[in-house]
């Protein structure tokens, strides 16, 4: 297939290695993904961007940074912490170097991941000793409580505006002689790495064999600003239903439709954010990935997180009602720092909250109901990376046109614009940048009690993720499989 590749500028033949490195920036600039893949799984010349040396190197340097991150945990505040959660650490290093030498059979690759997973861990170190309102003023009450009223039992009393499953795992950190803050950042920083796994097998399923965008994709989402500060710096859980969905979304394209359902039910009992994603599950049905059958696992999941709270003594009523009070709990405020179309009202203007309110949850609904309508219409040409793309507009779409969203509600967001940019660089890595961005600056807002920017800009670049994103959506379409394909000019010499 790539004789006659030297139209592209590249001499593959040629014994000058300025000649090679020179057509490899070329390759990568100017040919389509799935070429540049193939060649670097096809040529020789892949040996020489990943000489074995340079692999042990990163693997030591990744090392390092894991031993300095040991050392920092060695002089945390509480003494008796320091121990277990300098295992934890060394455990959290070994599970993502593990999971990723399970996907990735390559010796190389995972010798490589070594040094951002170190560095990864080194930077949630540095954040353990954090303390934020959020916890101070709630988490920090929570997990007391249960210390004080008996562990599991207190599960039945009504403590807390979280699901059942995140009381669950308060209630059993309430028997650890840990400190309650290490073990609450440890939990997200677990999901840290299965959310990383789940970014591999997303963007795996979508990029062709042997592919290197997979481990880019686990190594970057480690790295990611808003991964980083969501768990180990502001003590969030907000990676759990992150690292579910992406695990669903790939069981769906992976074509295991019950698999991806009960993850996707799993990270619903979590988090309400997940209905972000949930309307993709109905374009799945449409294009015939998922049965009906299928689909029926969602409610049977949800019940079965909620029975042991049932059998603690916990009300039903009060398990059912979490979603509504968090939902009536904020209704005043039509954004909380988030960078909503709401954020571009300007401070002081009088507006109808109610009413304003109303018109965003039904431009929301219309939003959904227009782009799964277009996508029944196409069902029969639906590609994977079209579905995805799917994907990426209702995460990013339906928080910016609800009222009431939190400045961490477009990690959904975050994370899968980020696995598209490791797909598609041209497509991906814009709307990855202005998310990323928008999303720093709501974290700012609420971290250093100060704006980086006005609120306003962090809209202006969500609505332009949007309408690029529903214009990629429209070019997958048109140009995927079963539709017709432009061909890519080549550069000319």
């Amino acid at each position: 297939m790539y004789e006659s590749i030297s139209v592209y500028h590249v001499d593959f033949s040629a014994s000058s290695l300025f000649v090679s490195k020179f057509g490899v920036i070329r390759t990568f600039f100017f040919l389509p993904d799935n070429e540049v893949n193939a060649m670097s799984r096809s040529h020789p010349l892949q040996s020489q961007l990943f000489p074995p040396y340079a692999a042990a190197l990163c693997g030591g340097a990744g090392l390092l940074l894991l031993l300095l991150a040991l050392c920092r945990t060695a002089g945390l505040s509480d003494a008796p912490s320091r121990l277990p959660v300098g295992l934890c650490l060394v455990l959290l290093c070994a599970l993502a170097a593990g999971l990723l030498f399970y996907e990735d059979r390559r010796p190389g690759a995972a010798l490589f991941a070594l040094l951002p997973i170190g560095l990864a861990l080194f930077l949630r170190a540095l954040c353990l000793e954090h303390v934020t309102y959020d916890y101070r003023d709630f988490l920090s009450g929570w997990a007391s409580f249960f210390r004080e009223n008996g562990g599991w039992a207190a599960v039945a009393l009504p403590k807390g505006n979280y699901n059942v499953p995140y009381l669950y795992f308060l209630a059993a950190i309430s028997y650890l002689p840990v400190r309650d803050l290490y073990l609450i950042k440890l939990f997200s920083m677990l999901f840290d790495v299965l959310l990383a796994w789940g970014g591999y097998r997303l963007v795996r399923r979508l990029s062709v064999p042997g592919s290197y965008c997979p481990c880019t994709a686990f190594c970057i989402l480690l790295l990611l600003p808003t991964v980083v500060l969501n768990g180990a710096y502001w003590a969030q859980c907000d990676s759990i239903y992150g690292a579910l969905c992406l695990h669903a979304l790939a069981s769906a394209l992976d074509r295991r439709p019950a698999g991806s359902v009960v993850l996707l039910a799993l990270a619903f009992s979590f988090k309400l954010q997940t209905v972000f994603l949930v309307p993709l599950w109905g374009a799945l049905w449409f294009a015939g990935r998922v049965r009906f059958r299928d689909l029926l696992l969602f409610p049977a999941t949800y019940v079965l997180t909620i029975v042991p709270a049932l059998f603690l003594g916990k009300p039903l009523g009060d398990i059912l009602g979490v979603y509504f009070g968090q939902a009536a709990e904020y209704s005043d405020y039509l954004t909380l720092n988030a960078p909503s179309l709401y954020a571009l009202i300007p401070y002081g203007a009088e507006v109808d909250t109610t009413l304003a309110a109303r018109l965003g949850i039904l431009a929301a609904f219309l939003f959904t109901v227009s782009i799964l309508l277009w996508l029944l219409l196409r069902r029969g040409r639906l590609t994977d990376r079209a579905l995805f793309t799917a994907g990426a507009a209702f995460a990013v779409g339906i928080p910016l046109l609800l009222p009431h969203m939190h400045d961490r509600y477009f990690f959904l967001a975050d994370t899968i614009t980020l696995c598209w940019a490791c797909l598609d660089r041209r497509r991906g890595i814009p709307a990855a940048i202005l998310v990323q961005v928008a999303s720093l600056g709501a974290y700012h807002a609420y971290l250093m009690l100060r704006y980086a920017f006005p609120m306003a800009w962090g809209s202006l670049m969500l609505l332009a993720t949007l309408i690029w994103t529903l214009f990629c959506l429209y070019q997958e379409w048109r140009h995927g499989e079963g539709g017709p394909v432009r061909r890519r000019r080549p550069p000319a010499v």
